[in-house]
């Protein structure tokens, strides 16, 4: 017996769990080095993140009756990109509550994966900045706090470059090292996770338009340091490469993927720039997100021999 179905016929090994620890492999390298840079309770943020995430999808899932899907790392992607978005000193049980709220809310209620509206991970860190404002800004270090490097910029200081690519710089625990998000940028385009194209388009739309707001507004033209410190600190690297690219909640299409890169580049420089904030990388992905059905129904190309009267 053999199942005919309609043309095209794809053939593809991949699956969601060979992704998700694709993934998870990529992450190490930043993760471990917050871990190096910051200390113990780095890591056990970490743990906290993940464990929640993963007991909280299989208990809820237990609840309800249905297949436990915790062995396809999917919640333990999110775990680790929670964590990456979390301060380095952060009490424990906030990255807990944010694992809980990241899959019970956004994940699970909305149907599981695949079919939530915004990356959970990302919704579960505004949450926890609205809720633990002080807790999730506190970027002290051995008992010594200091601006982070996109609030020293916003200020009109210079930063230090070289020490922002390696990570020698205040802020959340995955975003400090480029060089460490680099690897596994490298990683995922190599096993072909991810494309080039909505990080790409994503960074330098930021960087237009941060640009255009300086100059707009009356700041002059902005100096190569404030440009590439824009590029280098605020988690705008991370998120370019671990959260913009995620999944269910980017376009298929690659007109979508464009649309939506730049939509999230330019509320990135608005919040940047504009607004009462350094930082713009999370609420602008979310947003995002929310807008990705509508960018994906402009943008699904026309089926071949088939005119606009009735494609309608």
């Amino acid at each position: 017996m053999y199942n005919v179905s309609v043309s095209p016929h794809i053939r593809d090994n991949s699956s969601t769990r060979k992704i998700m620890i694709d993934v998870c492999i990529a992450l190490i390298p930043t993760l471990a080095f917050g871990v190096w840079h910051f200390g113990l309770n780095a890591l056990l943020v970490i743990i906290s993140s993940v464990l929640s995430c993963v007991v909280s999808e299989a208990v809820f899932e237990l609840i309800v009756k249905k297949p436990v899907t915790v062995f396809d790392f999917s919640a333990v992607v999110t775990g680790l990109i929670l964590a990456l978005n979390m301060p380095p000193n952060v009490a424990w049980w906030v990255p807990a509550i944010g694992g809980v709220f990241a899959i019970v809310v956004i994940k699970m209620l909305f149907g599981g994966i695949g079919q939530n509206i915004m990356n959970p991970a990302l919704g579960a860190r505004c949450f926890l900045l609205i809720s633990f404002a002080s807790r999730m800004t506190d970027f002290a270090v051995d008992g010594v706090s200091s601006a982070t490097p996109l609030a020293t910029l916003k200020a009109g200081e210079t930063v230090n470059l070289l020490d922002m690519f390696l990570g020698m710089q205040s802020g959340c625990i995955g975003e400090v090292s480029v060089l460490a998000i680099l690897i596994g940028a490298v990683y995922l385009l190599a096993r072909k996770v991810i494309s080039i194209r909505i990080p790409a388009v994503y960074i330098l739309t930021t960087l237009l338009f941060v640009f255009i707001f300086n100059v707009a507004g009356g700041n002059g033209v902005p100096t190569m340091n404030y440009m590439v410190g824009q590029l280098l600190t605020g988690g705008l690297m991370a998120g370019a490469v671990f959260m913009a690219t995620d999944y269910t909640t980017s376009p298929i299409t690659k007109g979508g993927q464009i649309i939506f890169a730049v939509l999230i580049g330019f509320l990135t420089a608005v919040f940047r720039v504009l607004g009462s904030s350094a930082e713009g990388v999370s609420y602008a992905i979310i947003i995002g997100n929310l807008i990705v059905p509508l960018i994906e129904k402009i943008s699904v190309p026309k089926a071949f021999g088939m005119t606009k009267k009735e494609e309608v």
